[in-house]
């Protein structure tokens, strides 16, 4: 069993009165004391992070006090340890010093002497693991700027949201669309969470066949239907300990909503065709790319279910609302790729950033990934896949010439414009700077159209 965090001191005398009397001095200081006969076992019992300290004697039958020095030290160097000697063994009190030990007192001591001491240490120690937690909050900042790239307010919101839910035993319900990164988000919460160690495992309901969702979920035991001949273990039960992410949600039949239901409330789970119910530590990540408000309006989804996950909502934005992230990420995955392939790096031209910009985006993250991969390897790639993004034309990381460079981006400029609201081709030629008559030239160069909405070219 594990020591509690309220502990304070843990107090190791194989001398029963000598142990008495100390953790009565301790206990009377206010200060909350396990006391132990014997130092084997102990380290195993101790977390990393645990915020006391340990006073031990040095002469015990078993462990001894250096040996268990050494032990705890290999698993937290940084805990303070306080050794007990006798008068023959103050070299053994010097070598240990040497070793790490915080402190040692040769009996006898005085109450004092043992307090003061053991008070220095706990204030060192409060310092050491308050260190240690900024650390690990600007490691994971950095490892979320890594992971989630971009400045968009949007992003530096959903970054917090992560910070701020990783941390807690929350189950979380991402809201996204396709190829937004949802699988990202789930794999940043496990990753910087206290469940960093246990398992991360990822299941697409929307993946699995009706007739096989049950038994991928939950497991089943032999003879549970025609063909289960082992027993098999569900992704539930293999997330024990961990993070088990379900993503498309929204996909899963009622019948199995309902069970679902069932192991958020009582974190247990029960295979199918067996009576035990089988004890559950895990987080549920679910994501979703539907409304699941209205889709439980609409009886296709659990109303109960629907408010157990909406808990805690993490919204991931698309990328069309994330204006130069897009450019940031493009860039990011441009360079990966070149890395990966051994290619020369490419940097976007004018005309280039002002494609990417303009582009709508609609496979999001991924879409975009995929589009840099092509850029790195010097492939052309035409973004002109929405009929409502008219701002379409060629990337290829070798524009070719100045001229050509200056063409590409005089249609991107006039491709962006025409998705503004514009009443006449005056208005248009206006907001360009040019006169109409060049303007009609250009539109037709290039290839572009003019929707006039008034019916009037003046």
């Amino acid at each position: 069993m594990s020591i509690d965090n309220q502990i304070q001191v843990v107090l190791i005398d194989d001398d029963p009165h000598l142990r008495q009397a100390l953790c009565q001095t301790l206990d009377l200081a206010g200060l909350k004391v396990l006391t132990l006969g014997e130092a084997t076992g102990l380290t195993a019992r101790l977390s990393r992070d645990w915020p006391g300290v340990v006073v031990s004697d040095i002469r015990m039958p078993g462990m001894d006090g250096l040996e268990l020095l050494a032990e705890l030290h290999g698993q937290d160097p940084d805990l303070p340890v306080l050794l007990i000697t006798g008068h023959g063994d103050v070299p053994l009190a010097v070598q240990a010093m040497r070793a790490g030990a915080y402190d040692f007192l040769e009996k006898p001591f005085a109450s004092d002497a043992l307090l003061d001491s053991v008070r220095r240490a706990l204030a060192l120690r409060r310092l050491v693991l308050d260190n240690r937690s900024l650390r690990l909050a600007l490691s994971d900042r950095q490892q979320l700027s890594t992971r989630l790239v971009g400045h968009s307010p949007q992003m530096l919101r959903l970054r917090e949201q992560i910070g701020a839910l990783a941390a807690t035993k929350a189950d979380v319900l991402i809201l996204g669309e396709t190829g937004a990164g949802k699988e990202v988000v789930a794999r940043a919460l496990h990753d910087l969470s206290s469940r960093r160690s246990g398992p991360f495992v990822a299941i697409n309901a929307g993946a699995l066949a009706e007739s096989v969702v049950e038994s991928e979920l939950f497991g089943h035991e032999p003879g549970a239907f025609t063909g289960a001949q082992k027993r098999r273990i569900g992704k539930f039960e293999f997330a024990n300990g961990g993070t088990l992410f379900l993503d498309e949600i929204e996909s899963m039949s009622l019948d199995v909503q309902v069970k679902l239901l069932r192991l958020l409330q009582e974190r247990v789970v029960e295979r199918l065709g067996g009576n035990q119910l089988i004890p559950l530590d895990i987080r549920i990540i679910a994501a979703t790319k539907e409304d699941l408000r209205q889709s439980a309006d609409q009886g296709r989804f659990r109303a109960d279910l629907y408010y157990r996950l909406n808990v805690a909502p993490l919204r991931i934005p698309p990328l069309r609302e994330r204006g130069e992230d897009a450019l940031m990420l493009f860039q990011h995955f441009a360079d990966e790729a070149s890395s990966r392939h051994g290619l020369p790096l490419h940097e976007l031209q004018p005309g280039q950033r002002a494609l990417l910009l303009r582009h709508s985006w609609p496979g999001n993250v991924r879409e975009l990934q995929n589009a840099a991969e092509r850029f790195a390897l010097g492939l052309e790639l035409a973004l002109d896949s929405s009929p409502d993004n008219p701002a379409a034309g060629v990337l290829t990381s070798t524009p070719g010439g100045l001229s050509e460079q200056v063409e590409h981006f005089e249609k991107s400029l006039i491709a962006a414009e025409l998705t503004r609201p514009h009443g006449s081709m005056r208005s248009l030629a206006e907001a360009l700077g040019v006169p109409r008559k060049t303007l009609h030239d250009k539109l037709r160069k290039h290839g572009l159209n003019f929707a006039n909405q008034s019916g009037d070219d003046e």
